[in-house]
């Protein structure tokens, strides 16, 4: 949707999107890393990291990639886009 992210992994495939988000995609902030998730996460963190995001230098290139992310997203699914086309190249394979 073009939004940045404040990833909290728990469990399960959370960790490797978590890393994709903030690692690879650089749309997003970790909120808490997996190995501490016995931990009570305090308010003052969650805040701090949502504050990074809204009101900060990195928090304005994080936001700003993200937005870049969700519009290249939408005209891959566009009509003549790359998603749209491999879908229907897809459709058309499994039904000749």
């Amino acid at each position: 949707m073009g939004v940045s992210i404040a990833a909290w992994p728990i469990h399960t495939d959370q960790p490797i999107n978590g890393f994709l988000v903030t690692e690879i995609l650089k749309i997003g902030l970790l909120v808490r890393d997996l190995g501490k998730r016995e931990e009570v996460v305090s308010a003052s963190t969650i805040k701090n990291v949502v504050r990074k995001l809204m009101a900060s230098e990195e928090g304005d290139l994080i936001r700003k990639r993200a937005e870049e992310l969700g519009e290249a997203v939408r005209q891959s699914t566009e009509k003549g886009g790359a998603s749209q086309i491999e879908l229907d190249s897809f459709i058309a394979h499994i039904t000749r």
